[in-house]
């Protein structure tokens, strides 16, 4: 749990749920201890490992990521069905999230129901759960489109039947940052209720979204591994862990030196392409070539480096290329013992250039280097023949 003076955020992972509900996504069950260690390791607060109504395998996992014994809180997804949360508890979870939707869209369209049978609903799965012993997440599906008033009657109902906390679902991603900042702020002040905000990144701002909800007062942080989730995915854990860092000097309180073994391990068992510009853990994202950014860097790396790469398990990266500049050149080859004057390196700059263009795309370091002893070579050959 990370904490500046009286600020908390409460890591919930949901990776294991939402992020397994990907289009084309099935972790093995293999995979999903593995990820569920791994995010124990890290100091994530609670996990939500799946949902027991799928049937028999998925509740065999669930009794075993219970049995791992981990730090983390377990927690399982259910409707607001009985028999669901039943079914959950029967697994040995701590905790469990009882989803139902609140916008007057979701409750006709799709529940085909009414305001007042939706809070019917959700409070007789709410004193169900809490008589059998369990930390209740309350969530309203669908919350960033449901009218604020409502929301607020459906919350307090919530607090009153005695759930724990509010997880606010931006569920198609429809909010921005600065509306984001105000309903939280809103329904804080309404409710008194612990808040998570669980985004979704339909327009890119997930992580955004939910830096905003922490900053008006939210608790808890619902995220996944790489952003992975429907559609277009979810809050990302480690852009948010690190924007909380940097940008509102929150300690976030996770072992960030994990977040790219993490982020790799979860690319593969997803079968999920981890991007080289991937914030925050992609591979390039400490990577320079621009010869103003190289000299920047070379000279003080906070200049174009946000934070230190160490601090997420990345180091800095030299590209060679169209873009480059002397101080490149230079520095490259100091790696390999190679001292060069900087009017040599302007010489040799034009043939770099050239190269890359003619390749489209920037060197290796392998060619960087033959490229120079090519170069060398030809003006040792020169100076014989002079």
């Amino acid at each position: 749990m990370g904490e500046n003076g009286n600020k908390k955020v409460i890591w919930v992972d949901t990776t294991l749920r939402d992020g397994e509900q990907t289009a084309g996504v099935v972790f093995a069950r293999e995979e999903k201890i593995m990820i569920a260690r791994l995010l124990d390791m890290m100091g994530v607060d609670q996990i939500e490992a799946g949902i027991p109504a799928m049937g028999a395998e998925e509740e065999e996992t669930m009794r075993q990521i219970v049995k791992l014994g981990l730090k983390a809180s377990i927690m399982a997804w259910n409707r607001a069905v009985i028999d669901d949360i039943a079914r959950s508890i029967r697994c040995g979870v701590d905790a469990v999230a009882i989803s139902i939707a609140v916008s007057d869209l979701h409750i006709k369209y799709k529940l085909r129901s009414s305001r007042e049978q939706v809070i019917e609903q959700m409070r007789k799965a709410v004193e169900f759960a809490k008589k059998e012993g369990v930390y209740v997440s309350v969530n309203g599906e669908d919350a960033s489109r449901a009218d604020f008033e409502y929301l607020v009657s459906f919350v307090l109902a919530a607090k009153e039947a005695g759930a724990d906390r509010f997880r606010f679902c931006d569920t198609v991603g429809f909010l921005e940052p600065l509306t984001t900042y105000e309903i939280i702020k809103r329904l804080k002040e309404r409710t008194s209720m612990d808040i998570e905000i669980h985004a979704h990144n339909d327009f890119g701002m997930a992580t955004a979204n939910t830096v905003a909800a922490i900053k008006a007062g939210a608790t808890h942080a619902g995220v996944t591994v790489n952003g992975l989730g429907e559609r277009a995915g979810n809050a990302a854990l480690e852009e948010v862990a690190m924007a909380l860092k940097h940008a509102l000097k929150i300690d976030h309180g996770l072992k960030q030196e994990m977040f790219r073994e993490v982020s790799e391990y979860v690319s593969k068992a997803s079968g999920r392409f981890l991007p080289s510009w991937k914030p925050v853990v992609g591979e390039n994202i400490f990577a320079h070539e621009s010869g103003i950014h190289v000299d920047g860097a070379l000279k003080h790396p906070e200049t174009y480096e946000v934070f230190n790469p160490a601090e997420v398990g990345l180091e800095r990266k030299i590209f060679i290329g169209k873009h480059s500049g002397t101080a490149a050149l230079v520095s490259v080859l100091e790696k390999y013992g190679i001292k060069m004057e900087k009017e040599e390196a302007k010489e040799l700059l034009d043939r770099v250039r050239d190269t890359a263009v003619s390749m489209k795309r920037s060197l290796t370091e392998k060619e960087f280097l033959f490229l120079y002893y090519a170069w060398d070579a030809e003006r040792k050959k020169e100076k014989k023949v002079v």
